[in-house]
């Protein structure tokens, strides 16, 4: 069989794929074809009846922003004088993740050549902040890039000190900022420059517990210059920030990246931390780290130490979390 035979042909929103024969108690499945964001797959199998499948192409697009589909599906025979024509009733806004997602079980035979013919009505996401899902078709390209451009100059505002009027100082150096930039990201910066503060004043702001790179990783976050590895490097800096500033989304941020590296070497200051700015979800992984799964018998000296000089409710939760698995044994 030729390769034709599994070609989809595609415009902008249509997809047709040709079916020269298809015999009794087959399978066949299409070449991927681009409709939108993502790549796509038809198959037909024939077995008492005829099923036809549409579905997505498994990827990371896929799983974080699935397709939420709108089209019309139509078998066109090419084999009879007036072309019969089969129509699926429609689908609306349904979201394709898996080849289940839409199966159209067909009755009627058909015999000899035939045309899968899909009509793509919308396409739509949801955005990942939540809210109502946006087609990808009504300016969603043109929002995209305005606020990839918009972001780009934010950071060049920051990177090459445009019109800055505020001077923040690290421990060991400064850095120039925006007061309107840094007010519309922290309800903290936003008091000290609304009123008659110091730091309003004489346009500087001290943050003398944060080194110059640290500062300019915390600076580079809120301007969205996101940098992974400074993030990477600087997390429990910036998570003190995020706390001090009240910047949630920053401190979430650092909350959910502690989870994914905790080992016997950080576990203690993780869950010290964990305790100090209230994050529950890093405690608990700490707490069955070192419970459940037995790394506590691991790093006996580290501990012995953490026990004279960790606060003592937190000591107690320990405690308390060690004589439930003992209890569970």
């Amino acid at each position: 069989m030729s390769d034709s035979a599994y070609r989809v042909d595609t415009t902008p929103r249509l997809a047709q794929w040709r079916i020269d024969t298809l015999s009794s108690c087959t399978y066949r499945k299409s070449d991927p074809f681009k409709i939108g964001l993502w790549n796509w797959y038809l198959t037909v199998e024939r077995n008492k009846q005829l099923y036809v499948k549409l579905y997505p192409e498994v990827s990371t697009a896929t799983r974080e922003q699935p397709p939420i589909a709108s089209f019309v599906i139509k078998l066109v025979s090419s084999a009879s004088p007036n072309r019969k024509t089969l129509v699926h009733p429609g689908v609306c806004d349904k979201q394709l993740k898996n080849n289940d997602d839409f199966v159209w079980a067909v009755d009627t035979l058909l015999t000899g050549r035939f045309v899968i013919d899909v009509e793509f009505l919308d396409l739509k996401i949801a955005p990942p902040t939540g809210g109502e899902p946006i087609s990808i078709w009504t300016g969603y390209h043109i929002e995209k890039h305005s606020k990839s451009t918009a972001l780009s100059a934010l950071g060049r505002m920051l990177t090459e000190a445009i019109h800055t009027d505020i001077t923040i100082n690290a421990a060991d150096g400064s850095i120039a900022a925006h007061r309107a930039v840094l007010a519309s990201r922290s309800p903290v910066f936003r008091s000290m420059f609304s009123h008659n503060l110091k730091e309003k004043e004489l346009s500087t702001v001290n943050i003398s517990d944060m080194s110059f790179d640290a500062c300019q990783a915390f600076l580079n976050y809120i301007y969205g210059n996101f940098k992974p590895d400074e993030f990477l490097t600087h997390r429990l800096a910036l998570l003190r920030a995020a706390d001090k500033y009240d910047i949630s989304d920053l401190k979430e941020a650092c909350h959910e990246s502690l989870l994914e590296d905790i080992d016997t070497k950080n576990v203690l200051e993780r869950l010290q931390t964990a305790y100090l700015y209230h994050l529950p979800k890093l405690k608990s992984s700490c707490m069955r780290f070192l419970v459940h799964f037995g790394k506590i018998y691991e790093i006996r000296d580290d501990f012995n130490a953490f026990l004279l000089n960790g606060d003592r409710e937190l000591i107690a939760e320990i405690f308390h979390e060690v004589l439930a698995a003992w209890k569970g044994l």
